[in-house]
């Protein structure tokens, strides 16, 4: 029998690898990732000098069927996914359907002006365009060097 020497910190590097793995796989939204009827949103944020520009992939909805509010600080964008699949090979036919409610909740790192925010839904594709509030856009923060 041979002797193996134990290597404690290997151990616990090689534990937080698949621990990070296991999050990354079940957490961080990806292009459009589905966890069983469960969808998540993929998003991107944009900044300008002036305002925020989100984008949201959400296919095989109708904007009517989109719920979204805009916090000063946040944006919620919900609905309901019913999407259906059907392929036939071979004269077997097969139906694929996903349903389910679905939630995205972005922060904003700036305060925004909630109240003139633009949206346009097209072809599966929300953007929304978040101007900043006056005093965010003005705001200089002077830092002491000494």
């Amino acid at each position: 029998m041979a002797l193996i020497r134990w290597q404690p910190f290997q151990e616990m590097d090689t534990l937080q690898r698949e621990m990070n793995r296991l999050f990354d796989d079940f957490l961080v939204p990806s292009g459009r990732r589905e966890l069983g009827t469960a969808f998540v949103p993929a998003a991107e944020l944009k900044e300008t000098e002036t305002a925020l520009h989100l984008k949201l992939e959400i296919p095989g909805l109708e904007a009517k069927d989109l719920n979204v509010e805009v916090m000063a600080d946040s944006v919620s964008v919900s609905g309901e996914r019913q999407s259906e699949t059907t392929t036939e090979e071979k004269g077997i036919f097969r139906s694929e359907f996903r349903y389910g409610k679905f939630q995205r909740v972005i922060p904003l790192h700036t305060q925004i002006d909630n109240q003139n925010v633009q949206a346009e839904y097209k072809d599966g594709i929300l953007m929304l365009t978040l101007p900043k509030k006056e005093d965010e856009i003005r705001k200089v923060v002077k830092v002491n060097l000494g």
